[in-house]
């Protein structure tokens, strides 16, 4: 499989060269051979340091970083940028970056050591982008970069990352508490009043993105991931229904205070009333049109018309090229990823690693549905990155980590009986204690 989505990509790589060019790329056998040498390392590691983990994973990232980086070189070769370059380096930091933690982290149970610490580390970095200045952390009216000189980075990617570490170590500390029953309500058994505290929090926090750096896409992730992971460990529908209420009060909390949410909600619901801020989305949606069934083919579209074609606006770019039947492969990818991450959860035998992979599958699914909701016009534009294939390093980065800790605990999953023994016994106290058989 590895095979098969690496050559995907250099076949893509060559069309577009050839179309746009008139010619194959003189030094194609030196890109391929680092392509192949790459992917042969990264396989090989996987399959020494985590040789139980699901072998479909890895596969499926590479066939989507591929194709955005060919998708992102194409559209360098119509406005004469170089962003494929720095998402080459992008990628192999993102890779650097999986190897260390698949190195460092051998088992995802002593993560749970660590979750208050994360859930703090969390949280600085989701706020140091609201107390910078503008110039140092505005871009396009959000406030989420930490701009330095030449060099910028979203910290808000790796604050995902350890806010799930600390939901699932919470959650599972407390997922007794808080799955007691108060007061009974239309067949529905609602939780206790003292209990409703930690989603309270996450109400607050996610409403504070959305107050203090302006963005609409990390506020609804945030809490989304949060209210699917306490109804997975709790197993009471009464959270995701306070979830839904104190979500449909936020937003429209947030429509009549803020303007930029009233813009937003506004451009969405009639767009060529607004030519001037919705250009963004006439543009993909005509991308998308346009593209028809089978696309027009790599190289042989105009996606350079839309504003950000290679970040927010990169998946309607392959649909105008691709056509419904490409993107939808890709919808199909993603999909795989999710649900292979769901059923790791499903395997592992200790709570917190269940919970853990839920959330980091939650996680890139409700990312997908935002961004490719926003781009279609399903719901109001946010401006979150697509994973692995738009331009970006902090979001690429991350999700390469993100990877790496599902195949760390899938390969806890996978693990034969007898080596899940030793590992246990291996293991040092802390991390056995909280080693445990989900029975919900």
């Amino acid at each position: 499989m590895l095979v098969f989505a690496t050559l995907i990509g250099l076949v893509a790589f060559a069309n577009v060269e050839v179309v746009m060019n008139d010619r194959l790329p003189p030094d194609i056998a030196w890109y391929a051979g680092g392509l192949v040498l790459i992917a042969t390392i990264t396989h090989l590691f996987v399959r020494f340091f985590a040789k139980y983990a699901d072998p479909v994973l890895l596969p499926c990232v590479f066939l989507l970083n591929g194709l955005g980086l060919v998708m992102i070189h194409r559209l360098d070769l119509s406005v004469g940028d170089g962003g494929a370059g720095m998402q080459f380096i992008w990628t192999m930091l993102g890779i650097v970056l999986f190897v260390l933690v698949l190195f460092f982290i051998r088992d995802h149970r002593t993560l749970r050591n660590f979750m208050y610490t994360a859930g703090a580390a969390g949280l600085l970095l989701l706020a140091i982008p609201a107390v910078l200045p503008d110039a140092m952390s505005e871009v396009n009216g959000a406030k989420l970069w930490i701009k330095i000189g030449g060099f910028s980075i979203q910290p808000g990617e790796f604050a995902k990352l350890l806010l799930l570490v600390f939901f699932a170590g919470y959650l599972v500390t407390k997922r007794d508490v808080l799955s007691l029953a108060g007061r009974r309500v239309l067949f529905i058994d609602l939780p206790r009043a003292k209990d409703l505290g930690p989603v309270l929090v996450a109400w607050l926090a996610s409403l504070g993105v959305l107050v203090f750096e302006r963005d609409l896409g990390s506020s609804l992730l945030f809490f989304g991931i949060f209210v699917a992971m306490l109804y997975i460990a709790t197993e009471r529908v009464s959270w995701l229904i306070i979830g839904v209420l104190l979500f449909v009060g936020g937003a429209f909390l947030a429509y009549s205070l803020f303007s930029h949410v009233q813009l937003r909600v506004n451009i969405w619901l009639d767009p060529f009333k607004y030519p001037d801020e919705a250009g963004q989305i006439i543009q993909g949606l005509y991308g998308l049109a346009h593209g028809g069934l089978t696309g027009t083919g790599l190289g042989q579209g105009r996606p350079d018309l839309i504003p950000y074609a290679k970040s927010d606006y990169i998946f309607p770019s392959l649909g105008e090229e691709l056509g419904l039947a490409g993107v939808m492969a890709l919808l199909i990818v993603y999909m795989l990823i999710v649900a292979r991450g769901m059923r790791t959860a499903l395997a592992v035998r200790d709570g917190f690693g269940k919970l853990l992979a839920a959330g980091l599958s939650i996680s890139m699914g409700l990312q997908i549905f935002v961004v490719i909701g926003g781009v279609t016009k399903l719901i109001p534009l946010t401006g979150l990155t697509t994973p692995f294939l738009s331009q970006g390093g902090s979001s690429l980065v991350a999700n390469w980590a993100l990877l790496a800790l599902l195949l760390r605990i899938s390969d806890a999953a996978r693990r034969p009986v007898g080596e899940r023994a030793a590992a246990d016994r291996g293991g040092d106290r802390k991390s056995e204690a909280a080693t445990e058989v989900f029975t919900r």
